[in-house]
């Protein structure tokens, strides 16, 4: 299956949660309404609820109620990037102008506190405990990683371990919980629960890795970045920290200058020594070590196309330019 074919499987579903999520966003405060739509229509690519969905139905799940944790999970996610693109002090998100750039930093801020609050109130609506449980120590988690990665920020001793338990904490952790919701909604037991988390936090990591290398070697018209967009917000990627800790002396010095400082004054030796260290054939095979464990986990689901979905998925996220 090719990413068309996975959304023409889950039409139906993907519709039902559009929705859903234009209905929920409404609220009487018009600014809401208007930076909440601009947001959540920007391009996204829906990965996050498309696993909320594909995993329940995997499962043979047969309601209503993924439809509405999908739509909660991309509340969610749109709400870190609110949070995300202010601490960042971004001004581009998928080549365009970002909410903080129009509206301020304030209204982003409070925006984003009102998609976590309707989430959590779609939830309570839900019913399930160990739902409500699930995405409460979800939540805590992407706030440590958040806090995390502004540690991590103009730090160039940041080591690989670090910044993986980042990678989790702030993206791959809303991965793993969105497929294991499938799997408690399909009231499956804790062993295939336990694997379709596991598949998520898997697909999560690769995810964010392959968004690393993208950094520095997409085309911008295609990802909505500029190379280097991490390195000038000073964030120490895996790329830059491979490459540093590979490198010759002089590479790793002007990489360790340039994360201290932000900025992309040396991106064409940091380009060279991303290139001469192999950094980014690394942080792919990272990925696709995670991609194989992503579709391992899903060995004790039955063969349906729900489940080859969720293989190609996991590919994709490899293979993927943008």
């Amino acid at each position: 299956m090719n990413i068309d074919d996975i959304r023409a499987l889950m039409a139906d579903d993907m519709k039902a949660v559009d929705r859903l999520i234009q209905q929920r966003l409404r609220s009487d405060v018009v600014l809401i309404n208007q930076l909440g739509a601009y947001i959540i229509n920007s391009g996204g690519k829906r990965l996050r609820p498309l696993q909320v969905l594909l995993a329940a139905r995997a499962c043979g799940y047969e309601g209503d109620h993924h439809r509405e944790l999908a739509a909660v999970v991309e509340f969610i996610h749109t709400a870190t990037l609110l949070h995300d693109d202010v601490v960042d002090a971004s001004e581009k998100r998928r080549g365009q102008a970002t909410a903080n750039e129009l509206w301020g930093n304030e209204a982003s801020v409070l925006v984003g506190d009102f998609l976590y609050s309707r989430a959590f109130e779609m939830m309570v609506a839900v019913g399930s405990m160990p739902v409500m449980d699930v995405m409460a120590h979800t939540t805590n988690t992407i706030a440590e990683g958040e806090v995390m990665q502004l540690l991590n920020i103009n730090d160039p001793d940041t080591t690989e371990e670090r910044y993986l338990h980042v990678i989790y904490s702030k993206t791959a952790t809303l991965f793993e919980a969105a497929t294991r919701l499938g799997g408690i909604l399909a009231e499956q037991d804790e062993d295939v629960c336990d694997n379709l988390a596991e598949y998520g936090k898997q697909l999560g990591t690769a995810f964010q890795l392959v968004d690393d290398a993208l950094d520095y070697t997409g085309n911008a018209n295609t990802t909505g970045k500029n190379i280097g967009d991490d390195l000038a917000e000073g964030k120490p990627t895996m790329p830059l920290i491979h490459a540093m800790r590979h490198g010759t002396e002089q590479q790793a010095a002007v990489i360790r200058g340039a994360i201290e400082q932000g900025g992309r004054e040396e991106i064409d030796t940091i380009l060279e020594a991303i290139e001469t260290t192999g950094a980014i054939t690394y942080t792919r095979a990272l990925a696709d070590q995670a991609v194989e464990k992503a579709v391992a986990s899903l060995g004790q689901l039955p063969e349906t196309p729900y489940r080859k979905a969720m293989e190609s998925l996991a590919r994709f996220s490899v293979e993927r330019d943008y």
